[in-house]
């Protein structure tokens, strides 16, 4: 197609050299390799490098304050720009593409037909294009002969932005306009900055309709009976979601809506560093796929072999392919209302338990606390000392408005369709990082099982003294000894201790959000208060 009046033209392009249109697969991958972008590996997928740029730029991404969203943007976790700024930045970005090539790729966020989104993105490189093509939803040939795009964004990693002149923080950009409905990202090859883009566009749209977007993953089971899973890095949310006698909806980005869960991708973005046949075998077979691209993966030049647990170019490997290179993946990509809610952690402390059960407004609250612990060997600089982490909403970079909002829907949401939540410990056993043992996956796998069947709601509970959430006394299968964690320590006394300390941690990162949460929620906390003195 030419650049014209049904092409980049409407976008304030001009003067292209050409533009690439809605390329397949094949097609984008010949293109790749013709423009010595990526390299094809021996089974097929394409291998890219993403220069140093091997994950987000969140301190590079800003969000464009105007009248529309002076009210509606959580500012103390997204950084303004001005909308002169912005103007200034995307007339620039349009002068720095002219004379060059372009891909262009429409497509969909969103599996429920009522609240998706169209999207065209345009792309300097072709495999950012392929990447895009996979991770998003692909409308089909009907739906793109009258594709109408609301958002656009644009890509263009050769670009250099100017701190002084577009009031960004380096040469690297992520702006987002709301109002324009445009997102500019220049200065990174990193392609994950696209699909994140998408999720925050949809985390500022789909609350004001009252539907609920969520940084989880997601499945569902042959009786109909759904569940969601949220998780920071590291918890299991990918391992635990991922389960053969269950049909996965998605790995990472969900909204729930008035007609259910969906999700709002098309594809995966794995994690492959040190990816196992045995142990994750379906993804493990995405990276032998042709369609799959393969960012920073190590590859023998000669042989164009694979070494997945070679992290040379970087420790975050990754595969981007359709969802459906996935054998029980869903085909729309939708489904009821979760039965269950599952919220995963890694406590390092060694203080919760493996399996508890939430009320709504406890469950709200363990979702803007969105708590896990890192421990030393998963991320440079990190003492013997387990650290806390709390991303509120399981996904605060990618949040626009202030998690209260989403906190507060999804409160309601689990009340009016009385799903069970479970807060689910992957942490430690015995002891906290270093003296205790990481908790059995069969237990784990056993605990979340009886929860997902609906077993596990009429088990006989124990009140938590420190959280005031249910604990399980017994389940078959299960050692009931490591269903009360204190019972697992040698040295109760030091178990007293972290608890409380963890409490406190709980109750110091809670303060942020009490101004802003219903009364239900806030009952938790003076529990947690009093717990901590």
């Amino acid at each position: 197609m030419s650049d014209g009046a049904f092409g980049l033209a409407r976008h304030g392009f001009r003067d292209l050299k050409a533009v690439n249109w809605n390329l397949g697969v094949a097609a984008l991958t010949e293109e790749s390799i013709r423009r010595n972008e990526g390299r094809l590996a021996a089974d097929g997928p394409l291998v890219v490098h993403t220069g140093v740029h091997t994950g987000r730029s969140a301190s590079d991404k800003f969000v464009v304050r105007d009248s529309h969203t002076e009210s509606q943007v959580w500012w103390d976790n997204n950084k303004p720009m001005s909308e002169a700024r912005f103007d200034t930045l995307h007339a620039d970005m349009l002068a720095h593409a002219k004379g060059r090539e372009l891909f262009a790729k429409d497509l969909f966020g969103g599996a429920d037909l009522t609240h998706r989104i169209s999207v065209r993105v345009v792309t300097e490189y072709a495999w950012h294009s392929l990447f895009v093509h996979q991770l998003l939803i692909r409308p089909s040939a009907e739906e793109l002969k009258s594709f109408d795009p609301e958002f656009t964004i644009i890509d263009l990693p050769s670009f250099a932005a100017d701190p002084a002149r577009h009031g960004c923080a380096s040469q690297t950009v992520i702006a987002v306009n709301f109002s324009k409905k445009i997102v500019l990202i220049g200065g990174t090859s990193y392609a994950g900055e696209m699909k994140k883009s998408v999720f925050t566009i949809m985390n500022y749209l789909l609350p004001a309709k009252r539907v609920m977007s969520m940084h989880c993953s997601a499945n569902v089971g042959a009786d109909g009976r759904s569940a969601i899973f949220f998780g920071l890095s590291g918890t299991g949310k990918t391992t635990l979601s991922a389960d053969a006698s269950r049909t996965l909806i998605g790995d990472d980005e969900h909204g729930w809506s008035e007609n259910g869960i969906f999700n709002i991708e098309g594809g995966c973005y794995a994690k492959v560093i040190k990816l196992s046949r045995e142990a994750e075998p379906e993804i493990f077979s995405t990276t032998e796929r042709f369609g799959t691209v393969l960012e920073n993966v190590v590859m023998d030049e000669a042989t164009r072999a694979l070494d997945l647990n070679d992290a040379t170019y970087a420790e975050n490997t990754r595969a981007a392919y359709p969802i459906h290179y996935i054998p029980n993946a869903s085909t729309t990509g939708r489904a009821g209302h979760p039965s269950n809610v599952i919220m995963l952690t890694a406590d390092a402390f060694g203080v919760l338990p493996p399996i508890a059960r939430l009320t709504p407004g406890q469950a709200m609250y363990h979702f803007l606390s969105g708590f896990t612990a890192k421990v030393a060997g998963t991320e440079k600089g990190l003492g013997k000392e387990p650290q806390p982490t709390f991303s509120t909403c399981f996904g605060a970079p990618f949040m626009p408005r202030h998690p209260s909002e989403y906190g507060n829907l999804l409160r309601q949401l689990i009340a009016e369709h009385q799903a069970d939540c479970w807060l689910v410990n992957t942490g430690w056993t015995g002891g906290a990082f270093g003296t205790g043992a990481r908790m059995p996956i069969k237990a784990t796998r056993a605990l979340l099982n009886a929860a997902l069947d609906g077993s596990l709601a009429h088990a006989e509970m124990r009140i938590d003294p420190h959280f005031k959430f249910r604990v399980p006394v017994s389940v078959p299968g299960v050692d009931a000894a490591i269903l009360n964690p204190r019972d697992t320590w040698r040295d109760k006394a030091a178990y007293d201790a972290q608890a409380k300390k963890l409490v406190s941690m709980f109750r110091d990162n809670f303060r942020k959000f009490e101004a802003h949460v219903g009364p239900e929620v806030l009952q938790a906390a003076p529990e947690l208060a009093q717990a901590a003195e």
